[in-house]
């Protein structure tokens, strides 16, 4: 047998980037291969031409090809192996491209340092609040392993319909939404290696029949894993939300979750104090986590601070309802929510006059 492009392909996944610990074909570095009779070419591509771990990367490789020949039994003599750099961060990079959502006009993700910090909870009334504003909104559940959409959007007996080969998303709340809690058994874990969560991350994103939008609202899994580095490799985003908690160990969580946008080319946005402060059923307010402390971070990191969202009953009982409308009947609780989103809004149509993205049509109403 002989090798072929394919086999070196799958050679080269098992070859991990040093810094990233990811492997290169994941990371969309393995530009080129190719097979010469007995002798293997490889070009990947850097993000430095001085990358201080390019022979590393190149043993690497010669190892887990000379290891996929010895595997199919086939004639080899080696790899020559060519080194290119972008150094263009990914996200850069995938502006610069096609783009598979000709129709949607800004992609916001809303990300966490850490879980529990009531993200979904922001990204499903950050969706809902912008339509509200005038703004055709979608939300895309990218939480592929812990879906909340189905609950917060009140999704369970709505039934998935598709056109072809494209998933036609749920039209509620005056937003459209598709979630992978629809798509599998509700009971069952969802359990992804990172090629698998990439697959299903993809698939979801762009087949979708999301048509014509001002705003797609990414709600993204916590940390700082695959599913983030897919959606900067395959839209081309135009910032991140960063959502924390007040206490020191959220704020830790969200350094890293702000770090990681920055290197992937993502502009951060800013970033929302959820859980700020508990407001009981009497209006008094009661400081639990230390209110502030995400707007303090914000400010020793030159972010933006987007505003704050308390902890309240009303806020709970229509989460676990799926009936996030119902949140503007609290005119403190809607002020807040409202706050959140037009300050969004605002961030992004800077960005826009500064030339970087094209201006969503919408009309801001108080």
């Amino acid at each position: 047998m002989q090798l072929t492009p394919e086999h070196l392909v799958a050679a080269l996944r098992t070859v991990l980037d040093p810094d990233i610990r990811k492997d290169l074909v994941t990371l969309g570095m393995v530009k080129e291969t190719q097979v010469h009779g007995r002798r293997a070419a490889v070009t990947v591509e850097l993000t430095t031409p001085a990358c201080p771990m390019k022979d590393k990367i190149r043993g690497d490789i010669e190892a887990a090809i000379a290891a996929k020949a010895t595997e199919v039994g086939a004639p080899y003599d080696g790899v020559d192996v060519t080194f290119t750099a972008d150094v263009r961060r990914a996200n850069e990079r995938t502006r610069d491209g096609a783009n598979p959502l000709p129709g949607v006009r800004q992609v916001i993700a809303v990300g966490a340092g850490k879980g529990g910090v009531g993200k979904s909870t922001v990204a499903v009334n950050l969706a809902v609040a912008l339509a509200r504003m005038g703004a055709k909104t979608g939300l895309l559940d990218g939480d592929i392993y812990g879906p909340s959409a189905p609950t917060m959007l009140g999704l369970e007996d709505e039934q998935t319909q598709a056109r072809g080969n494209m998933l036609l998303p749920f039209e509620v709340h005056g937003i459209k939404a598709m979630t992978i809690g629809k798509l599998v058994d509700a009971d069952k874990p969802l359990i992804w290696r990172g090629p698998m969560a990439h697959g299903a991350f993809k698939q979801l994103a762009t087949q979708t029949e999301w048509g014509e939008l001002d705003y797609l609202i990414v709600d993204l899994p916590p940390g700082t894993g695959d599913v983030p580095l897919t959606l900067s490799q395959l839209l081309p985003l135009s910032g991140a939300v960063i959502v924390c908690t007040p206490q020191q160990v959220a704020q830790d969580d969200a350094r890293r979750a702000a770090k990681m946008f920055e290197q992937l080319g993502v502009p951060v946005l800013g970033v929302v104090e959820n859980m700020s402060s508990f407001v009981d059923d009497t209006g008094r307010e009661h400081d639990i986590f230390g209110k502030g402390g995400a707007e303090i971070m914000a400010h020793s990191m030159g972010l933006h601070f987007l505003g704050s969202v308390a902890i309240r009953t009303a806020l709970r009982v229509h989460s676990d309802r799926g009936t996030p409308l119902a949140n503007w009947n609290d005119a403190r609780l809607g002020a807040e929510l409202d706050g959140v989103a037009k300050a969004v809004a605002q961030r992004v149509s800077m960005l826009s006059m500064l030339g970087q993205f094209q201006q969503p049509t919408i009309s801001m109403q108080s």
